[in-house]
């Protein structure tokens, strides 16, 4: 059973009543940045994919290839 027109009506009032139109737009503008923040980290995010990934394999590449030097050997001698 989904509420009436009337029932949302009276929701609507009530929380109008509760917190005011200045405190409802605020929250509204606080929601809306949130979520352009959210969308716009998240194209960020499927943007850097590719650069992470070919820099991990670049990293894993010259880790393997180098060397110890002589920090890794002093620490492991402590």
């Amino acid at each position: 059973m989904a509420p009436s027109i009337w029932q949302l009506l009276i929701v609507l009032v009530i929380v109008l009543l509760l917190f005011g139109t200045k405190r409802l737009r605020n929250i509204g503008g606080d929601l809306g940045g949130a979520i352009r923040g959210f969308r716009s980290s998240m194209k960020g995010k499927a943007e850097d994919a590719p650069e992470a990934e070919q820099l991990a394999e670049e990293n894993s590449a010259a880790n393997k290839s180098s060397e110890p030097t002589e920090d890794k050997d002093k620490t492991a001698a402590s």
